[in-house]
């Protein structure tokens, strides 16, 4: 199965494509997806959603994993996030592909054990998951891996649930 994982941003988007299957994981694409902080919202969401949809199409994947926004104190912040991950969804919509969310707390335990896990923590993972340097893993790409990662994980958890 092959897996869009999105980490959505309004100036950075991370997107990481990985095919799994019971027990193992490969790597098949890592990006940072950037729009320039000069422009307008709409011209920053546009041209992410054009990368996106670029992406969709050259690794066609089977279905999109995305991560929720974080809803903490800055809740301006949060609804701007909450547009990338509209734009990312109307991408999946658009190429055919399911969507499925996951809180960032979900990822976390999934790819580390532990819900509360820094950023730094999933990326020393991902990496192990992915035999990748860490180094050459930057931040919003490794949080989109390890989206891809969970659903994979949940994928299967599901498919043993269901076999019983």
């Amino acid at each position: 199965m092959r897996i869009l994982g999105v980490d959505p941003g309004t100036y950075n988007m991370g997107v990481g494509v990985v095919d799994g299957s019971a027990d193992a994981y490969a790597l098949v694409r890592l990006d940072v997806l950037t729009a320039a902080r000069s422009e307008p919202l709409a011209e920053r969401l546009r041209a992410l959603y054009d990368a996106l949809l670029a992406c969709i199409s050259d690794c066609r994947p089977d279905a999109m994993a995305i991560e929720e926004p974080f809803v903490a104190r800055n809740v301006r912040s949060a609804m701007a996030v909450g547009q990338a991950q509209a734009i990312a969804m109307l991408a999946a919509s658009e190429s055919r592909i399911a969507v499925h969310a996951y809180t960032p707390r979900q990822v976390k335990q999934s790819v580390t054990d532990h819900g509360g896990s820094s950023k730094q923590q999933v990326r020393e993972m991902v990496s192990a998951l992915l035999n990748i340097p860490s180094a050459d893993l930057p931040l919003d790409a490794s949080d989109a891996l390890a989206v891809a990662i969970c659903h994979l994980t949940a994928s299967r958890a599901q498919d043993i649930v269901f076999l019983e």
